[in-house]
């Protein structure tokens, strides 16, 4: 499985709006069958704060799916599962509550993103519960992946672990890979 955009149709009218943002049956459809089990929210007050790389290992490894429900990030997923042909390849995408763009990250990626407006928040279900001793980071500038992050070159406001995190090559933790390189982010009109 590899990341996926996914646009959720919305109903709108004088009033605003309304979208369904999670279908078990619709996304299943689609092959994204995980089981969330928890859901998480997130508020970064200013431009440019920069949160991942992350992950979480096996046994309690994650898939993600994400939205921003206020302002917009650049949320990016990187492939790091042994043995894959485009490991240290990543894909990114903008998600903002202006459009109601999600991003499924399934396991076996890397996830982070950066707030292009004060203010974001970003809410995302997660499919295995927060286990402290399985958390990990690689870090978010290294060169073997070159992510584009759109910060204009100004520095990232980051947390203290994830500014120590480790290059990709010090990575000890294996996700196992399923066949299925990382192309092209695959978009989901769901």
């Amino acid at each position: 499985m590899v990341p996926k955009l996914i646009r959720a149709r919305r109903f709108g009218d004088d009033r605003g709006w309304f979208t369904e943002s999670y279908q078990a049956a619709r996304f299943a459809d689609a092959g994204i069958r995980d089981s969330f089990v928890q859901d998480n929210h997130s508020f970064s007050a200013a431009r440019g704060t920069l949160r991942g790389l992350h992950f979480q290992a096996p046994p309690h490894a994650q898939a993600k799916l994400v939205r921003c429900t206020a302002g917009a990030i650049w949320d990016v997923a990187v492939d790091v599962r042994a043995g894959s042909p485009t490991r240290g390849r990543w894909v990114g995408a903008r998600l903002g509550a202006d459009g109601g763009e999600q991003m499924y990250i399934p396991i076996g990626f890397a996830h982070g993103f950066v707030t292009l407006t004060d203010d974001a928040q970003v809410q995302y279900k997660a499919s295995d519960f927060y286990a402290p001793h399985a958390e990990g980071a690689i870090r978010w500038d290294d060169p073997a992946i070159g992510v584009e992050w759109p910060l204009a070159n100004v520095a990232p406001t980051l947390s203290d672990k994830d500014a120590a995190a480790p290059a990709l090559a010090e990575m000890t933790i294996e996700f196992p890979y399923d066949g299925e390189p990382l192309g092209v982010l695959q978009e989901l009109d769901l």
